[in-house]
């Protein structure tokens, strides 16, 4: 089952995601895509660890998603990926700009194929205003192409507001 959850800053959709994994009865693999390239970003990895429970099997991975997700999942595996929108972010700002497109494509085909349950976490952005500076104008058009390609294919979309979910596509 491949499930999407999308919501704001602190809107609860790690959380939600973190207890879908505790709650599949399988063995999970949580993968991380952020990078402590700055103190904050550091204690948010920090507090993401703290809540995560000892067990769950760890695999950071900034890049090549794909590649981890093919080689991480499994019938009896759940994998949840926090978060969609730090891994664009991280291929944006790469010198290469055909790396951006060349990760997305190889994501967006290998999401088919995967057995087991994969849970995407991402950040919603395109709510606010238009940005005022391309490269920011850019990220908020790649992450609503990016959700779009992956709703499409996604069993269920999920939307956070306030800690409360609001089940877009799919079972309630």
């Amino acid at each position: 089952m491949l499930e999407l959850i999308l919501g704001g800053a602190r809107s609860g959709k790690s959380r939600l995601a973190e207890r879908l994994a505790a709650d599949s009865d399988l063995a999970v693999t949580y993968i991380a895509t952020s990078q402590a390239l700055d103190g904050e970003m550091a204690a948010r990895i920090v507090h993401h660890r703290q809540r995560r429970p000892a067990h769950w099997a760890l695999v950071e991975e900034p890049l090549q998603l794909a590649r981890v997700l093919r080689e991480q999942a499994g019938a009896q595996r759940c994998l949840l990926v926090d978060c969609l929108t730090l891994w664009l972010t991280n291929l944006l700002m790469l010198e290469d700009p055909a790396r951006l497109a060349a990760e997305r494509d190889a994501f967006l085909e290998c999401l088919g194929e995967l057995p087991g349950r994969v849970i995407l976490v991402s950040n919603e952005t395109g709510l606010g205003v238009v940005p005022l500076g391309e490269l920011t104008r850019r990220y908020v058009d790649e992450a609503g192409w990016l959700h779009q390609a992956v709703a499409e294919r996604a069993e269920r979309v999920t939307f956070m507001v306030a800690g409360l979910p609001m089940i877009l596509k799919g079972a309630q």
